[in-house]
């Protein structure tokens, strides 16, 4: 993309293909808009064109902004105007530490992120590596890290500015090879060895590029020794991303990991109610509580899920309720309609606790029955809609207040004993997949 002028009110832009002209405009005509008005208030329009700049004509503007984050009452710093990403206009300035919602499952990366955002190239945090499935926070920390350190500096050098270059394991690699065919591969590792902070999300997209791994590790190795920080993250840990040579996953592995586990329920519903406080619009907590137990795969498709419902409530001017949910969410709720049966649940439980399957309706107490019996319990009621009464009694015509009992009783173990937490989780995957 190429800066064609300012004239008045409005910025043109101009890109050598239709189709890129169409992508950029789709994708990113909203956010260009809202880029250029926070870095100059005359602006009101981005015109995207085909074709190349006019002949003649210079840059009003800088072609690269990024807007800032948006201040937070009591926790934006001092704006450092000096201190900007290598690569700022990749950063979302939706995604900081004051808008990331913390719970169970991510709290542990939350706090290396943070750790690294104050103090960056601490022993023992360095690298930092993140790993989780799709939408379950990794890049919005990356993000995170990347605005308080170029907002606020480096604390730990008397809040010095902080140069940072963030970027997609692709970007590299495409930005590598471009290096190469144009002959400036040394250019290339200068500019990417001289930042304080290098943040590459995405690892796993490197897997099978051989030439660009050994890039990747020399780049490292070196800043690592120039005691800057590396943050990498990728959907698996470095011990299970078995396409990466062996010496960048011991290298990746010496540092900090840090995984974000699946959402709990309680973490999906603090997520939906800060979205909606955010948007402003008041949504009941029985739609909150709905979205959070039929949207349980990752939090972009549940937030996601959110948009749709506070748009609608605004281009109709109608309340958000349970009936309207369910109608203008029908094609995602189908998608995400649980079919597990309370049957098949206690199969797997009994298989993974090694019990026999009559033991789930038996009378007898065991511990070693008594708990995976509870477990089978909970599940049934997070991924079943049968109701307490009906889950009861195929449990050997157990009251419902026995079920509510097992359902507190395994989420209080749950917060208790991580290891407990992870097989009810796996057997949750499981059963879901």
């Amino acid at each position: 993309m190429s800066l064609d002028g300012l004239d008045g009110d409005e910025v043109t832009v101009r890109l050598p293909t239709r189709f890129l002209r169409d992508w950029v405009r789709t994708h990113y005509g909203d956010r260009l808009n809202a880029l250029w008005q926070a870095e100059n208030q005359r602006v009101r329009r981005v015109d995207i064109r085909v074709g190349d700049a006019s002949p003649g004509e210079r840059p009003a503007e800088p072609a690269t902004v990024a807007a800032p984050p948006p201040p937070v009452s009591g926790h934006a710093g001092p704006e450092r105007p000096d201190a900007r990403t290598e690569t700022a206009a990749a950063l979302d300035p939706r995604f900081t530490f004051e808008c990331f919602v913390v719970g169970k499952p991510n709290e542990f990366a939350y706090a290396c992120a943070r750790r690294v955002a104050e103090r960056p190239a601490s022993v023992g945090f360095n690298p930092l590596f993140l790993y989780g499935g799709v939408g379950l926070g990794k890049t919005h920390l990356m993000h995170a890290i990347a605005w308080t350190l170029t907002r606020n500096g480096d604390a730990s050098r008397g809040d010095a500015p902080v140069s940072v270059a963030y970027m997609s394991a692709e970007k590299f690699m495409y930005r590598f090879i471009a290096a190469i065919r144009s002959q400036s591969t040394m250019e290339f590792k200068e500019q990417l060895r001289s930042v304080d902070v290098l943040m590459i999300d995405d690892l796993q997209f490197l897997i099978g590029k051989e030439a660009t791994q050994e890039e990747f590790f020399h780049t490292f190795n070196a800043l690592v020794d120039a005691g800057k920080q590396i943050v990498v993250s990728a959907d698996k840990s470095p011990s299970d991303l078995s396409g990466l040579e062996e010496r960048v996953r011991t290298r990746l592995g010496c540092g900090m990991v840090a995984d974000l586990h699946a959402t709990t329920f309680e973490l999906r519903v603090s997520i939906l109610e800060a979205k909606a406080h955010s948007a402003g619009v008041p949504v009941l907590p029985k739609v909150l509580e709905f979205l959070a137990h039929k949207i349980t795969s990752n939090v972009r498709e549940l937030e996601g899920a959110l948009n749709r419902l506070i748009a609608h409530a605004n281009l109709f001017n109608r309340a958000i309720t349970l009936e309207s949910t369910q109608e203008v969410l029908h094609d995602i709720l189908k998608a995400h309609d649980r079919r597990v049966t309370i049957e098949e649940i206690q199969r797997k439980v009994a298989e993974h606790w090694n019990i026999r399957l009559t033991d789930m309706s038996s009378a007898r107490r065991a511990r070693n029955v008594a708990r995976p019996r509870q477990v089978a319990m909970y599940l049934a009621k997070q991924l079943t809609s049968r109701s307490l009464p009906e889950i009861g009694r195929r449990f050997g015509n157990r009251d419902h207040t026995t079920v509510m009992h097992a359902v507190q009783r395994v989420t209080e173990l749950m917060g208790l004993d991580a290891s407990f937490a992870d097989d009810v989780e796996l057997m949750r995957r499981m059963l879901e997949s």
